[in-house]
């Protein structure tokens, strides 16, 4: 395979390009117009999204659905997501807020009830000792 050299360009005009006028511009640079960082607009400040669970449910959705707890996050995590590219916050919070608690619900169970069946399973398959 060969490397071929590629060709690229460099912006070569002189600071004062319009003229010597008595505000001279920012040079421009190959990404574009250059900005001076005294003349920066602010900001608006953004609140993160509201978490929606999504990963989470659907870990629970796949393995550890105990009376469908799982599946149910997952339907709320989905509509939380729905609602936050709806711009409906609010919403958003609220199904999150379901979904996690489900999730938690779902997790709680399932891990009770994997702890229950292994022991049922060593107590019906112990060794037995006749006298």
């Amino acid at each position: 395979m060969e490397n071929y050299p590629q060709s690229f360009s460099i912006n070569m005009q002189p600071y004062g390009r319009n003229g010597g006028a008595s505000t001279p511009t920012p040079p421009a640079t190959s990404f574009g117009q250059a900005t001076s960082f005294g003349q920066m607009e602010p900001t608006p400040v953004s609140t993160p999204p509201p978490k929606d669970f999504v990963l989470w449910s659907f870990f629970n959705a796949m393995y550890c659905n105990p009376f469908c707890l799982g599946f149910l996050a997952l339907v709320f995590s989905i509509k939380a997501r729905d609602r936050t590219v709806a711009k409906d916050l609010m919403a958003a919070n609220s199904y999150g807020r379901t979904a996690r608690s489900l999730n938690i619900a779902a997790l709680c169970l399932g891990i009770v009830g994997t702890i229950i069946l292994v022991v049922i399973v060593a107590l019906l398959y112990r060794p037995v000792h006749h006298p």
